[in-house]
């Protein structure tokens, strides 16, 4: 995949790559420390064939929200003076049917800006793009930042997983969306 701009200003959005996941678990570890996916989590999960997976980076331009290029965990300013501000991954069902939102993140200096729903918006496309009918994912029910983005994208909330999120314990709250008016 290549670059692309966003729908928030000054955002490009690009497929993630293993050199991203020093910055990636750095920002998983700052925003969900009492259940972050692990090193090895996101790496097998990248190395999924594109068929399955979708992996996004969103850069936005440095100083945006406070953050420097520089700032990067890894060093690996991305260029133009563009920071990390994000990421989104989601998994394809083999028959096509369907998509599941697996994770989303972006960092607490740009929320507000719209990238979390760029990323989201560029997932929907490639779902909708392999002709999904439908997208799941799960949010922690302690999250109503991201449960309020999922609303405004159409998104119902459709159940509830007792204890899902662990070691925590917290709730997941099943989310769908319907891909076809």
């Amino acid at each position: 995949m290549t670059s692309t701009p966003g729908n928030a200003a000054g955002t490009r959005l690009r497929a993630l790559e293993q050199a991203d996941l020093v910055d990636v678990l750095a920002l998983e570890h700052e925003l969900f420390p009492e259940d972050p996916w692990t090193a090895e989590m996101f790496a097998g999960e990248i190395a999924q064939p594109p068929e399955s997976r979708l992996y996004l980076l969103a850069e936005a331009d440095a100083g945006d929200g406070g953050v420097e290029s520089k700032e990067s965990v890894s060093g690996r300013g991305a260029p133009g003076g563009t920071a990390m501000a994000g990421y989104a991954g989601m998994m394809f069902l083999p028959d096509g049917t369907q998509a599941d939102v697996l994770t989303i993140a972006v960092r607490a200096a740009f929320w507000g800006r719209g990238i979390g729903s760029a990323l989201l918006g560029a997932l929907l496309a490639a779902a909708r793009d392999r002709g999904c009918a439908e997208v799941f994912l799960e949010v922690r029910a302690d999250n109503p930042r991201a449960r309020g983005l999922y609303l405004r994208r159409g998104f119902e909330e459709i159940g509830v997983r007792r204890g899902y999120y662990q070691p925590s314990g917290t709730d997941a709250i099943v989310m769908r969306k319907d891909l076809h008016p």
